[in-house]
């Protein structure tokens, strides 16, 4: 730029001289005054400019215009030079900007891949981590399923197998379960012998089937164990005991609260540790099969309706099946309760009563956030059929004569209204380690829903039922650690006296007289025949007025897992069964029993 410039001045300077001279040399000579004519007159002579002069010095301005136009050109071409330079600059600044911002684009794109890169490794990673994990669970539930599904339903078996072993210091010929009211008497030839029996009667199976519904929960369940026998069970050779039913039921469970549940199941008067949750049942931990003495129960049919409100508050309502037990003494043949099973339908060895209808028991469980609490009644009707020519003497009625002697003229039958009311309450403390549950029932025949067995009536003289006033109590202690726990429970069952005054026996009959003799109770008899058969107690009759039992125990885990559950657990219970005082001297006998048990039990996964 700077030739440039300087070559524009020069051309300026050039042509400022030569206006300057072609105006000398052209201008006209204006005229003179006088006083101008004598200083030109007085100055010297000028030559004369002549045309070569002027030739010259157009020559000289033709060169210097083509100087001129040649530094013109000369600074254009340049300047389109620079120019081209410029816009080729400014190109190369413009691809310089895009390749720089390609450069961070592409370095952005480089550092985002760079992470894609890092997230995918870690990903896959991760995957390869998961679907590790998923093999390795589906090699385990291939191996060992938690439940099966068959036909849109899940099947999840269950149970365990068991060897239980049993000791008592007098004898009862009886393995795992107690039977508490026939603990023997001071002078019973069983008293002075202790038993013990091995068994794995108490091996248990069970089978859960669930389906889901739209709006409705469906399920099933069978549980079943080997403590019955059959006609030719012993335990001489095969010990072949055989398989029974503990329950067998089904449910529909509704979304609304509402659940329904028929078949065989424990009873609502069981205690439940959560709701009235079937399967929740808060049965105590003893290795005993009677449980424990002031535990009430029982396992037989029912049809029960639930209402859940919020899962705090549970209404129930059940129908369950009916039975009699009945124990009295001296009584004349004028009653008939039941009879004998039936063989095809029921084994003949048991009785069953004609009942007039089912049990009803209602029941309200409540957890309002500490404990578990439940209030509950029972009812239940009795009847038997009353003979009444069958004690009592001659009359019209009975035949009009003297001779005619007993028979079923007047036969009729007699209802009675029998029932009770119970309350339980369990304590979940210390982190869920300590638990500490109540229980009692009290009513009018409602011996057959403990587990001592005490019965439900005796019989009046005339032949009616005469319900039995009870009471039935369980106090429980437990502590759950990871591997070991252990329980106590304390409970007690009471019978009160139910006698009447026969006129024409002219004597008591019924449950628990006072002049019912007991001095042969401390009497040992002599043996029946065949070796297999003590001798029965005379002069003993020996009602039970109250039956105790204290039990300690525990259960460690050896192995809980994924392979399924192996534990062993012993007890130790010891038990007394007071008799109601009688006639004689001493007249108030009482059995008591010490009882071991032990028991390793491998429960399915």
């Amino acid at each position: 730029m700077k030739p440039s410039k300087n070559l524009f001045l020069a051309t300026l300077t050039l042509v400022a001289l030569s206006a300057g001279t072609w105006a000398q040399t052209s201008a006209p000579t204006p005229p003179s005054s006088k006083k101008k004519r004598k200083a030109v007159a007085s100055a010297p002579a000028q030559p004369a400019v002549t045309a070569a002069d002027v030739q010259s010095l157009r020559d000289a301005l033709a060169a210097q215009q083509q100087q001129i136009q040649a530094l013109t050109d000369e600074l254009h071409r340049k300047d389109q030079v620079a120019q081209q330079a410029q816009t080729a600059a400014a190109d190369a600044a413009a691809k310089a900007d895009a390749a720089q911002a390609t450069a961070s684009q592409d370095q952005q794109a480089v550092g985002q891949l760079k992470g894609d890169v890092a997230d995918l490794k870690t990903n896959v990673t991760n995957t390869a981590l998961t679907l590790q994990e998923t093999q390795k669970n589906v090699n385990t539930a291939l191996e060992s399923p938690l439940a099966l599904h068959f036909k849109g339903v899940t099947l999840t078996p269950g149970g365990y197998l068991d060897a239980t072993f049993t000791r008592r210091s007098r004898g009862l010929a009886e393995d795992a379960a107690t039977p508490f009211n026939s603990i023997t008497m001071p002078g019973a030839a069983q008293n002075t012998m202790a038993e013990f029996f091995g068994s794995g009667r108490q091996s248990r199976i069970t089978l859960l089937t669930q389906g889901q519904l739209k709006n409705v929960k469906l399920a099933g369940y069978v549980e079943a164990d080997f403590n019955s026998g059959g006609v030719t069970s012993n335990s001489n050779s095969t010990n072949s005991y055989t398989l029974r039913q503990r329950q067998a039921f089904g449910q529909a469970t509704f979304n609304n609260g509402w659940s329904f549940t028929g078949g065989q199941m424990w009873s609502l008067v069981t205690e439940t540790g959560k709701g009235m949750d079937n399967r929740s049942e808060a049965i105590p931990l003893t290795i005993d099969t009677s449980y424990n003495v002031g535990f009430s129960y029982a396992r037989q049919y029912g049809l029960r309706v639930v209402k859940s409100i919020d899962n705090k508050v549970w209404f129930g309502f059940s129908m369950e099946n009916a039975q009699a037990t009945v124990t009295t003494h001296a009584n004349a043949n004028n009653f008939l309760v039941g009879a004998p099973g039936a063989n095809r339908a029921f084994p003949n060895t048991a009785t069953y009563s004609f009942n007039p209808s089912p049990d009803l028991i209602a029941k309200i469980a409540f957890e309002p956030g500490i404990g578990h609490y439940e209030v509950f009644g029972l009812f239940s009707r009795f009847r038997d059929r009353i003979y009444p020519c069958e004690d009592v003497a001659a009359s019209t009625l009975c035949g009009g004569s003297a001779t005619a002697g007993p028979n079923p003229l007047g036969a009729t039958n007699v209802s009675r209204n029998g029932g009770g009311v119970g309350v339980n309450a369990r304590w979940t403390v210390a982190n869920k380690h300590v638990v500490f549950g109540v229980h009692g029932l009290g009513g009018s025949g409602i011996g057959r829903y403990a587990s001592a067995g005490l019965p439900d009536a005796s019989v009046y003289a005339n032949g009616s039922l005469h319900l039995i006033r009870e009471f039935q109590g369980l106090g429980t202690l437990e502590w759950h650690g990871s591997k070991l726990d252990i329980y106590g429970n304390a409970g007690a069952e009471y019978a009160s006296r139910t006698a009447s005054f026969d006129s024409v026996l002219n004597k008591q009959v019924g449950y628990g007289a006072p002049t019912f003799a007991n001095n042969g109770c401390f009497l040992e008899a002599g043996p029946g025949s065949g070796g297999f058969a003590p001798g029965a107690l005379t002069n003993c009759t020996a009602d039970a007025r109250v039956v105790q039992e204290a039990t300690l125990g525990f259960w460690y885990r050896f192995y809980n897992g994924p392979k399924g559950r192996f534990q062993y657990g012993t007890q130790f219970s010891y038990a007394t069964r007071y008799a109601w005082s009688g006639s004689g001297t001493p007249n108030t006998p009482h059995g008591v029993d010490g009882m071991v048990m032990s028991s390793f039990r491998y429960f399915l996964p």
